[in-house]
């Protein structure tokens, strides 16, 4: 059964096989050298699930966030620091949209105290932030230093603003897109360029990035 009305011919439910099927192709491509096939792929996962939004008549501000995370994965999926700071700056735009979307969607700050959980979380979502600015700050490079510390306290905005809606799927998504970040931070600054575990941890990287972004989508369109 697909998850919009139509069948498998429809457009956001075909869009969404097709957004699935180069999420798992990326992962194929982990081993690869940079390359525009390669940027394309993963560029493709995320902008399609846009698509899906916009067909959908979703909100404008995810179908925004969405083309900005595509744009983010162009970028990353290429080598440099210029190529890193423009996906960076892409996600961070991301994330403002996230939480100006949640904050419009949830039901305000009181909702962090409406079940026990709330706090707990939001409470584990600061202490993951300070930990990945404390562990990070000092290892970077001078000019990525305030770039990465306001690209942190941007996550860590988008995950309490999560937390404000009754959306599970977007709460999650937005826990996942967290760890996918700390996992990414870890691989790309904070271990050694030969260690035997960078390759499962761009896997990880991924599978969670993408999980986050396909829950958050579906939640916001699906709820």
């Amino acid at each position: 059964m697909m998850p919009f009305s139509g069948g498998i011919e429809a457009t956001a439910n075909a869009a969404l096989l097709l957004s699935i099927a180069a999420a798992v192709l990326t992962l194929f491509q982990a081993e690869r050298e940079p390359s525009l096939r390669r940027s394309a792929v993963k560029t493709l996962a995320v902008a399609l699930l846009a698509v899906i939004s916009s067909v959908e008549h979703g909100p404008l501000l995810l179908t925004g966030a969405l083309v900005l995370s595509a744009a983010g994965d162009a970028f990353l999926s290429r080598i440099g620091e210029r190529a890193f700071l423009a996906g960076l700056g892409s996600f961070l735009a991301a994330h403002v949209l996230y939480i100006l979307l949640f904050a419009m969607s949830g039901g305000g700050a009181g909702m962090l105290f409406s079940d026990l959980w709330r706090p707990v979380l939001a409470v584990a979502m600061v202490l993951l932030a300070a930990a990945m600015a404390t562990l990070l700050l000092p290892r970077v490079e001078h000019a990525l230093k305030m770039p990465i510390a306001v690209y942190v306290a941007a996550i860590l905005a988008m995950g309490l603003a999560a937390l404000t809606t009754q959306s599970l799927a977007v709460i999650a998504g937005a826990i996942l897109f967290m760890v996918s970040d700390g996992i990414l931070a870890t691989e790309r600054f904070l271990t050694a360029g030969t260690s035997p575990v960078r390759l499962p941890m761009r896997y990880a990287v991924w599978i969670t990035y993408y999980a986050a972004q396909l829950l958050i989508a579906l939640g916001i369109l699906l709820g």
